[in-house]
């Protein structure tokens, strides 16, 4: 009975060479892993630029478009982030993976160190046998939101700010160059039913978390006590 378990089971390698080996292979494989979910998320961020480029110019190019495209543009950043962040819960996975075998493998045979945790390949060995997120989805969209999106929402905001105050890019075509009043901006960042104030308000509302976000600094494990080259 045994003996024929044994010959449907895989043999594992025995000698320093075929260790050796199989490391360098299975490196491989996480890299090219960690490469394919960084390129999604290179993706996504290369979608959310598009968009903001494009909404920018239909906004800011004519005075018959209406502030609520950037206001649409803001809503659409905001889903393209999260998708990001889930695709980055992913890729922090692999490349914690990644990062433990270069730290502690491949950086002690170019340079050997007496204080390494000679149990280095147990976080791996635990990763493989039960996979699990070492971030959480917020975590992740700050991240995402501090590297890249806070400034496509800042530009998104600034061309808002000057669709609804500046007179020439309103449709009626005023010859003043700036607006003459608060009232005259709570005019014109109504939208369709919805009074100027209420949608000015839940503006500033959604900055503020925005900010929040970006600046609120949680504590940073993995790479993060290793070094600052991450993403």
């Amino acid at each position: 009975m045994d003996s024929a378990t044994d010959r449907k089971r895989p043999p594992l390698p025995t000698t320093a060479g075929e260790i050796t080996n199989t490391l360098n292979h299975y490196y491989r494989g996480e890299l090219a892993r960690m490469t394919s979910w960084r390129d999604r998320i290179d993706r996504t961020s290369n979608w959310a630029i598009t968009v903001v480029a494009a909404l920018l110019s239909v906004s800011l190019s004519t005075p018959t478009s209406h502030h609520g495209v950037l206001l649409f543009g803001m809503m659409l950043i905001t889903l393209l982030l999260m998708i990001e962040a889930r695709r980055y819960r992913f890729f922090d996975v692999y490349r914690a993976r990644v990062r433990q075998l270069e730290r502690s493998y491949f950086a002690q045979i170019l340079a050997p160190e007496a204080e390494l945790n000679p149990d280095w390949a147990l976080s791996i060995a635990k990763s493989l046998r039960a996979p699990r997120f070492l971030l959480s989805y917020f975590e992740a969209m700050q991240r995402r939101l501090r590297r890249n999106y806070c400034w496509m929402y800042v530009i998104l905001l600034l061309a808002w700010i000057l669709k609804i105050s500046t007179p020439k890019l309103q449709t009626e075509g005023a010859p003043q160059e700036l607006a003459h009043s608060w009232s005259y901006i709570a005019d014109n960042a109504a939208l369709g039913p919805i009074p100027g104030w209420p949608v000015i308000t839940v503006v500033v509302v959604f900055y503020a978390v925005v900010l929040y976000g970006a600046l609120r600094r949680g504590p940073d494990d993995g790479d993060f006590t290793h070094g600052e080259a991450h993403v």
